[in-house]
């Protein structure tokens, strides 16, 4: 296990000051959910109401000495992951032993999830060079450690994944998707968290990365999907064969949220 680094350490440390009447894994809980809820109304209007609730909610339970206390923990949080691309919350997540309040959930050590991104990212820089950008998708992204490991392999690649990757991370416990969304929120990586099942292909909520939203990859992406989808008709004309079926995927998932977004937008955007 990854050493804590002082920024981490301080944050556990803030964290078991909030713990005096709450459990610990309650406090761990309510700091990523907090930290999400204020990243995506900062940029996000269309889930904004039900979770500018849902942080009313939450913030509620705590007293002003306790809710003085979460900003420091994103600071820390901000200065622990501006020291190198790391999953400074999986690792806090394990060393402050949180596994069984989450039915032993378990972290992948991030020097294993950037071995296997550098093993598996190929010629990355190639494809983005041939088609502009390139897709992820994590179907169980945990806090998002493999995102973020193939995000600095595609930087060391001399490639800006900033708006040449956009990743889409799916994972059925809530609170590993508000880890994944705050980390790759505050490392500017594009992306759509599901809060859903990947093996049923069923999503529950979605969560958009700031550098998502103000990148436009809702434009960007359905863009593609719909020259894509151009040229698979024109392949099927061409061609005596009926297309085989296959099984939804992570890839499907994200293109019915973006068309679900754009939407939503559009309405957004007619009423105000």
């Amino acid at each position: 296990m990854s050493q804590l680094d002082p920024h981490q350490k301080a944050l556990a440390g803030l964290m078991r000051d909030n713990a005096r009447r709450y459990r610990l894994h309650e406090v761990f809980r309510d700091f990523c959910e907090l930290a999400a809820v204020t990243f995506s109304n900062s940029v996000d209007r269309i889930h904004y109401e039900a979770r500018e609730a849902r942080y009313m909610q939450i913030i509620k339970r705590y007293e002003r000495d306790e809710i003085a206390r979460f900003p420091a923990m994103v600071g820390h949080l901000v200065q622990s992951l501006e020291r190198g691309h790391r999953d400074a919350l999986g690792e806090l997540f394990m060393s402050l032993e949180l596994g069984d309040h989450w039915k032993g959930q378990f972290f992948t050590p991030y020097e294993v999830a950037s071995l296997m991104a550098r093993l598996t990212i190929g010629d990355a820089a190639g494809q983005v060079e041939r088609e502009g950008f390139i897709t992820v998708n994590e179907p169980a992204c945990g806090a998002g450690g493999m995102v973020i490991a193939f995000a600095e392999a595609l930087r060391d690649q001399g490639v800006n994944y900033h708006n040449s990757m956009h990743a889409i991370a799916q994972d059925i416990d809530a609170t590993a998707v508000h880890m994944a969304y705050v980390q790759l929120s505050l490392l500017h990586i594009p992306a759509i968290v599901v809060h859903g099942n990947s093996l049923t292909v069923t999503e529950w909520d979605h969560w958009a990365t700031p550098a998502h939203v103000l990148g436009m990859w809702d434009r960007r992406l359905k863009l593609r999907e719909t020259v894509a989808q151009a040229a698979k008709v024109a392949e099927l004309a061409s061609s005596a064969e009926p297309a085989a079926p296959r099984a939804p995927s992570g890839e499907d998932v994200r293109a019915l949220i973006v068309t679900q977004r754009l939407e939503k937008s559009e309405q957004l955007s007619l009423f105000g």
